[in-house]
C-alpha cells in the first residue's frame, strides 16, 4: 500500500503517534493514511476515560481488548490514530480527547479545521 505524503497538520514532517499500542492504519506507529482509509484514521489522540465512554456509547468499543484483531483495548493516556470524523462528533459533544498536532496527518484538515484541533493541542513539550 501507499502511504501519503506524510505532512503534519502544522505543515511539518508527520511524527510518530504510538508503538505501544501500535496504532495507524498502516500499524506502523503513525497516523499515516491512503485512499483505502475510509474512516481517515489521521488524528493522533491521546486517550480519556471520557472520550472512551463516548466512543463506546457511539458503536466503537475502543477499550475492550479483541485479540483476533491483535487490538489490545485502550486505555486513558494510550495514544490512537483517531478517526477525523469520530473526533469531530466527540468535539461536538464535548468529549473529544487532547491532539498531538505533530502527530496528526494534513489530510484531517479535510474534515476539522485547525482551530478547532489547536483548542485540543496537547503540551508534549
Amino acid at each position: 500500500m501507499i502511504k501519503e505524503q506524510s505532512i503534519n497538520v502544522l505543515g511539518e514532517e508527520l511524527q510518530e503517534c504510538s508503538t505501544s499500542p501500535m496504532t495507524g492504519f498502516f500499524r506502523d506507529g503513525c497516523c499515516h493514511t491512503n485512499d483505502q482509509d475510509r474512516g481517515l484514521h489521521t488524528v493522533c489522540a491521546i486517550m480519556t476515560d471520557d472520550f472512551l465512554q463516548f466512543s463506546k456509547a457511539a458503536g466503537n468499543d475502543l477499550s475492550t481488548s479483541r485479540p483476533e484483531y491483535n487490538f489490545p483495548g485502550l486505555k486513558a493516556g494510550d495514544r490512537w490514530c483517531l478517526c477525523a470524523l469520530r473526533f469531530k462528533e466527540a468535539h461536538k459533544a464535548r468529549s473529544a480527547p487532547q491532539v498531538v498536532l505533530e502527530s496528526t496527518h494534513v489530510r484531517t484538515l479535510d474534515a476539522v479545521s485547525l482551530e478547532i484541533l489547536k483548542l485540543y493541542a496537547a503540551d508534549i513539550h
